[in-house]
């Protein structure tokens, strides 16, 4: 995975652009290419770290397999910054081990490497900025440094010494990943910008489609990318695609794609999205479009998971949502297997469900469209595969149904429709059956607050042990027990 500042990571996924390349290079000539970059660190080990070392774990040597095809700024970007990523990570761990030889011999590798980006970038992206400029060279100086400083290492012998110059190796290689990071960042804001400029500027459907494909492509590097694309705007050119009904379905249901992850609230960032509210009404009415019309399972997801990351984003988007009707949409959605067939895609309606009852106004929009009975259904989601990815899922499905519960039993005719379609009595067969919830103590706590809430409201609905076990003790203290009554003590 390949690291940036923040400790963030990514994971290096091929781009559209990249497999069609492959296609259209000719074999020999790939071969050429492959082979060049597959000499070339090895080459300049000899040259200049003399003899490679013979321990026992140089077969994990990173070499790449492949070159990036003319003008594939951003595999060549995403390809060496891994290399470069994990060669840092390891002369870490070498560090640590005082394996001084290995530590250099890699030093000059990696050195190796960053010369190869920089060079290689410096050809494909035909221009450089006085920034990029400038942080090469810090790049490049650091590299230097570090092989100078690790080559010094190994002709000291004194322990005192070494254990001294060893600190001074962990510094340089920790400003050497900073500079990294920081270069990095820029070249890939700079073809991030790239992307979206060419989005903003085609009128041509293909292009718009392969290239916000592109886009969501990124997106699953994971949250560095997000929040470059966060901050070029790329939010506001995909809100030009959803409100756009000349674009076929697949290319804004991609753009929802996008919108879902740069949104996600599991992300470490917000600051970079404060343009996003400028556009957040369209793109809520765009995304409630999507959901309505959408052909297919998969569209509707994705829909549903950009409304249910914004409704975390800011609580005006559950103010929006009501005043478009959205509670109608989703549980009418519900009846309708062809849009709504797996516990993602609950997952998804429930989160927004949850985020929208903390409005006093949405309990009587839940009672209209028989929402309360939707949401028992709900907290009886069961896994119809063995998954672990379907178990966590029907697992969140139950814990926010209940959430969703507590909350709009605050509303004396929600409570009361609650108690007669007995969602006490399954709350309680959820506290007090580990195997219903899957064992989940998160599904647990939301059982437990939500029979709180309606024993508050009707009491005369519990048998005196529930009441004395599950609602008079205090919160912990019932969790304690429910959460023991699997518990075997023969």
């Amino acid at each position: 995975m390949m690291a940036l500042p923040g400790g963030r990571h990514l994971e290096s996924i091929p781009l559209q652009g990249q497999r069609l390349h492959l296609m259209q290079v000719d074999s020999v000539q790939r071969w050429m290419e492959d082979l060049k970059l597959m000499t070339e660190c090895e080459c300049m080990c000899v040259l200049q770290a003399k003899p490679i070392s013979l321990e026992e774990d140089t077969q994990g040597d990173l070499i790449l397999a492949g070159g990036p095809g003319p003008g594939d700024s951003l595999q060549l970007l995403l390809k060496r910054g891994w290399v470069i990523s994990t060669e840092l990570r390891r002369i870490g761990q070498k560090l640590a081990q005082d394996r001084w030889a290995r530590v250099h011999s890699m030093s000059v590798r990696l050195t190796c490497h960053a010369r190869s980006m920089v060079n290689e970038y410096s050809v494909v992206s035909k221009s450089s900025s006085q920034e990029m400029g400038q942080a090469e060279k810090l790049l490049m100086e650091k590299c230097s440094e570090l092989s100078a400083i690790t080559e010094r290492c190994l002709q000291v012998e004194n322990e005192h010494v070494l254990k001294s110059m060893k600190a001074c190796v962990s510094e340089t290689l920790s400003t050497l990943g900073q500079h990294f990071g920081q270069l990095l960042e820029l070249a890939l804001t700079r073809e991030v910008q790239a992307l979206v400029r060419k989005i903003d500027a085609s009128d041509n459907i293909y292009t718009t489609e392969a290239t916000t494909g592109n886009l969501f492509s990124l997106t699953q590097e994971g949250a560095p990318l997000c929040r470059i694309i966060a901050k070029v705007d790329g939010v506001l050119c995909l809100a030009d695609i959803l409100t756009d009904d000349s674009h076929s379905e697949a290319t804004r249901a991609e753009a929802a794609a996008v919108v879902a992850q740069v949104t996600s609230p599991h992300l470490p960032f917000t600051q970079h999205l404060s343009s996003f509210l400028e556009s957040m009404e369209e793109i809520v009415t765009a995304l409630i479009k999507l959901c309505q019309e959408a052909s297919s399972g998969e569209v509707f997801l994705l829909a549903s998971a950009a409304l249910a990351n914004i409704t975390f984003f800011d609580t005006m988007a559950c103010e929006m949502l009501l005043q478009l009707n959205a509670i109608h949409v989703l549980l009418e959605a519900c009846s309708d297997k062809q849009r709504v067939d797996t516990p993602y895609t609950r997952d998804q309606i429930v989160t927004i469900l949850a985020n929208m009852s903390v409005l006093e106004q949405c309990a009587s929009d839940i009672i209209q469209e028989n929402g309360v009975q939707l949401i028992m259904d709900m907290l009886s989601e069961k896994p119809r595969s063995a998954t672990p990815a379907e178990a966590a899922a029907c697992e969140r499905v139950q814990q926010k149904a209940a959430v969703t519960l507590a909350r709009l039993c605050r509303d004396p005719d929600v409570a009361q429709e609650a108690v007669r379609l007995s969602c006490m009595s399954r709350l309680i067969e959820l506290c007090r059956s580990p195997s219903e919830r899957n064992s989940s103590d998160a599904v647990l706590v939301a059982c437990l607050a939500a029979l709180r809430r309606l024993a508050g409201v009707c009491p005369e609905g519990l048998q005196d042990s529930d009441f004395q076990q599950l609602v008079q003790p205090r919160l912990v203290d019932a969790f304690l027990l429910c959460s023991n009554m699997e518990e075997s003590f023969v």
